[in-house]
């Protein structure tokens, strides 16, 4: 189920010398650092974006587009840069991203300054690269990691974006006010401090993730599988030799290959989905109910706290317990998260419980989901699957969004939770089939 895993720590990188423990310590500190700076980019513009694209739009309907546009672009994006990453590793393809979101951060300030709606949308999907980054390093934390201590590495990355996604929302206001006198809408300021934070991230990555910990992790797997021949390139890839391992067909097949690989699958996409169908419906209904703004963004900071905050202890428990057991209790805290949120009925705290259980559910199914993911699949196929995933994943999501509206629309919020939960059924049923087969 596993391809050759990287030696023990402390062993030489084939043919380099290279102490291992080093590199690994050198690959954190890089994806960290990047994700502090990429989850502070994308909070502090998307907590102005819906006002941003109701000023350009000139209607509340056309609010949520920017948001959506984003999620999409953000799909969209997935496979491009795994294809990257799968031909010239983690470095090139994380940069690529961190630039084409830079890039995306000033067609919006243009768009902003021309009062050009499409434009504004357009930037706002090349903007979504920044989220493509921040899901596809927590698989670069994977690449070296031991095998046991795998899912603690992919939920020490998700970790680091909680310090700039409660940062980012605080420091929205003064980058607005930074743009006054530039011709430019202060809903946009966010939006150009975003692309300076990105291209710090990505050139944080250009010097620091060295050696490419994909492109490593490939060259000791064909040590340990006895080919010592030298690469092309000197960084670990072979070119056009194995080149067909590391397409996005192959990526597919391998997925369908591996029951386990499925499971992981399911559940990223199955967390994923639910989360933002309830989340993104939540302030709506708080406001419904009374709730005022400061209100509605404490009940936000909690759910992002049970997002990100407590990944660390998800990732423990996915080394410990199993990653099948902590998908479970994943699908658990959902059940009860829609559950409390779908009943609420006006009760705040009862809102606020709800939604802290939905982001430490959607941690759960991530972290134990990431690391079931990277574990069944062959090494050579890991890059191309993990962008299929992400694919996936944003594109279920980005579905769940658009029609949560208007089941609360014509059913009402607790409706939407209960069809939320029902997506959990199969992804339950599936892992406790494969689960008991393995």
């Amino acid at each position: 189920m596993r391809g050759p895993e990287p030696p023990a720590a402390g062993e030489p990188v084939a043919g380099g010398g290279i102490d291992l423990r080093a590199v690994r310590r050198r690959v954190r500190l890089a994806l960290v650092l990047s994700q502090i700076l990429g989850g502070l980019g994308v909070s502090t513009a998307v907590a102005l974006a819906a006002v941003l694209a109701e000023d350009i739009g000139g209607s509340e309907a056309v609010a949520g587009l920017a948001s959506t546009s984003s999620v999409i672009g953000t799909a969209l994006l997935s496979l491009p840069c795994a294809a990257l990453m799968a031909r010239r590793g983690r470095r090139v393809g994380l940069t690529s991203a961190y630039a084409v979101a830079a890039v995306g951060g000033l067609v919006v300030v243009a768009g902003a300054a021309l009062r050009n709606f499409p434009l504004l949308l357009v930037g706002m999907a090349a903007f979504g690269a920044s989220n493509t980054a921040n899901l596809q390093a927590r698989f670069a934390a994977a690449d070296l990691a031991e095998p046991l201590h795998r899912a603690r590495a992919i939920s020490t990355v998700v970790w680091a974006t909680t310090v700039g996604a409660v940062l980012g929302p605080n420091i929205a206001g003064p980058a607005g006010r930074s743009v006054a006198g530039l011709g430019v809408p202060e809903t946009a300021g966010p939006f150009l401090w975003g692309t300076a934070v990105f291209l710090i991230a990505g050139g944080l990555l250009q010097v620091l993730l060295r050696p490419d910990p994909l492109l490593t992790a490939r060259a000791l797997a064909r040590t340990a599988a006895g080919d010592r021949r030298p690469d092309q390139d000197g960084g670990g890839r072979r070119g056009d030799e194995d080149g067909g391992g590391r397409s996005l067909r192959a990526g597919l097949a391998a997925v369908t290959d591996s029951a386990p690989a499925r499971v992981a699958l399911a559940a990223i996409a199955g967390s994923h989905t639910v989360m933002v169908s309830v989340m993104v419906m939540t302030p709506v209904d708080l406001g419904g109910h009374g709730a005022g703004v400061e209100l509605i963004g404490l009940v936000l900071s909690g759910h992002i706290a049970g997002m990100y905050a407590f990944s660390p202890v998800m990732g423990w428990l996915a080394d410990r317990i199993g990653r099948f057991s902590v998908i479970l209790v994943g699908a658990g805290l959902l059940g009860c998260a829609t559950a409390l949120a779908g009943t609420a009925d006006g009760n705040h705290a009862q809102s606020a419980a709800g939604l802290f259980l939905l982001g430490l559910g959607w941690s759960a199914g991530l972290v134990a989901g990431s690391a079931l993911l990277t574990d069944s699949v062959p090494q050579r196929a890991r890059a191309a699957v993990q962008g299929f995933s992400d694919l996936i994943m944003n594109s279920a999501a980005g579905v769940g969004g658009a029609l949560s509206g208007l089941v609360v629309a014509q059913a009402g919020y607790g409706w939407l939770n209960l069809l939320a939960a029902a997506l959990l059924i199969p992804v339950t049923v599936l892992t406790v089939t494969v689960a008991v087969r393995h």
